[in-house]
């Protein structure tokens, strides 16, 4: 059975957040999938990155090999994360850090000291983002611009191999109605099942 890694950043088990997540895992495993799920926070997942991890060939603690090794088994992934400051939460970026490692999301060319083209090492192709934000989208865009777009699509997925990439913002939460998340959440479900349909 092929696996979906879905992993929740957000402090709050009850938030938005979480039931986005919890959906993407329903939807997964009723279309054949085995939903690998990590709630970041729950789980009390350590984002700092010691020096001794940095290098290929670096010392990585057993909670982290496994992070590692469900991420080169996944035949996609899935990421659930509230937009702060233009940016994911500091523990998802620092999962990122320890997670997507050389020789596990990518590597360079024999001889490349790492400044040449990577060539990325996932095996899953595909890669859902699914955030939600508290500013109107018509103002986001006007006064921020969408630094995510970037920061998923190009500098982490496209890195690591990930040729198919979507992504979508639900907004504003804090004053949206329990219809709209209703409907919100059957719009990830479709999005999920559009990219990862019945095996």
């Amino acid at each position: 059975m092929k696996k979906i890694l879905v992993v929740l950043a957000h402090p709050d088990e009850k938030s938005f957040n979480a039931a986005i997540a919890e959906r993407c895992a329903e939807a997964v495993t009723r279309n054949g999938y085995e939903a690998v799920v990590h709630d970041l926070y729950r789980e009390g997942f350590d984002p700092i990155l010691p020096a001794a991890e940095i290098p290929l060939e670096g010392v990585v603690d057993e909670t982290v090999r496994a992070h590692c090794r469900e991420l080169t088994e996944a035949a996609g992934i899935i990421l659930v994360h509230p937009n702060w400051w233009g940016m994911p939460p500091a523990i998802l970026t620092g999962w990122v850090d320890r997670v997507f490692r050389p020789g596990v999301a990518y590597r360079f060319t024999e001889g490349d000291a790492g400044d040449g083209v990577p060539i990325g090492l996932l095996a899953g192709k595909v890669a859902l983002v699914f955030n939600t934000s508290n500013t109107p989208r018509e103002r986001e865009m006007a006064v921020f611009g969408d630094p995510l777009a970037a920061f998923w699509k190009t500098s982490i997925f496209g890195f690591c191999g990930i040729t198919e990439h979507y992504r979508t913002t639900f907004s504003v939460i804090v004053t949206s109605t329990e219809e709209q998340r209703k409907t919100w959440l059957s719009d990830v479900a479709a999005a999920v099942d559009r990219h990862f349909p019945k095996e």
